[in-house]
């Protein structure tokens, strides 16, 4: 018997791989941008360290409030229009299977070999065949809130860490630059790492994050030396 061969696609990591990104991505900027914010407006140290484990702690629940509400809208929706195809394929079975056949003619298919496609798919598992290839739900790409949620909530404070460690031990005269710096370097490390498990390209990833990080963290730094100007 020959061993069958199982391929594995990236698309099996969307889930969790955006949710981690994501709140690595924000964990990093936002604390960095943060501390940066209150050291430009003259904040002491300590000051800045308080700032800094407030935004890790506020950031981390709310990236998980944020994505557990999200995705279980979206895993409402996929339930919803699972029943109600549940509830079609008991009242119309003859008008199911003229419509996924359809669904494989439009795909290519010749209407004799879609209509046996069709029938022998919704005699295995004709629920499974509608979500699949009418809706698009598939057990991969299907929504997972708990996941998204921890994976959110963990990565947020992974990153944030990263910003707020150097502010404990950097000197108060190179505060500023000692975290914007390290801040950048590990967004393009991060970029560069979501690029490559998502396969695509490692330079475009790095230099499209650390290009916002920079933004982000100038502008910031830029309305807190502001309003520590006016103060």
């Amino acid at each position: 018997m020959p061993v069958r061969h199982q391929e594995r696609h990236r698309i099996g990591r969307i889930g969790w791989l955006r949710a981690t990104v994501l709140g690595a991505n924000d964990g990093i900027l936002s604390t960095a941008s943060l501390v940066l914010g209150v050291a430009a407006a003259r904040g002491t140290h300590s000051n800045v360290l308080v700032a800094g484990v407030a935004g890790l702690v506020a950031g981390a629940m709310s990236m998980a409030a944020g994505e557990y509400v999200s995705v279980h809208s979206q895993a409402d929706t996929e339930q919803a229009d699972l029943a109600r195809e549940r509830k079609e394929l008991k009242v119309d079975d003859k008008g199911e299977h003229q419509e996924l056949a359809a669904i494989y003619v439009a795909r290519g298919l010749d209407p004799p070999l879609a209509k046996q496609v069709a029938q022998q798919l919704m005699a295995h598992d004709a629920l499974g065949a509608h979500a699949r290839d009418e809706l698009g739900i598939s057990k991969t790409l299907r929504a997972r809130p708990i996941q998204a949620a921890l994976a959110s909530a963990g990565s947020f404070a992974v990153g944030a860490a990263m910003p707020l460690l150097v502010t404990a031990i950097a000197p108060v005269a190179g505060l500023i630059p000692l975290v914007a710096g390290t801040s950048l370097a590990f967004l393009t490390l991060l970029g560069a790492l979501a690029a490559r498990a998502g396969g695509a390209g490692v330079t475009a990833g790095a230099l499209r994050v650390t290009f916002w990080g920079a933004l982000a963290m100038a502008v910031t730094a830029g309305i807190g030396a502001l309003f520590g100007t006016v103060a």
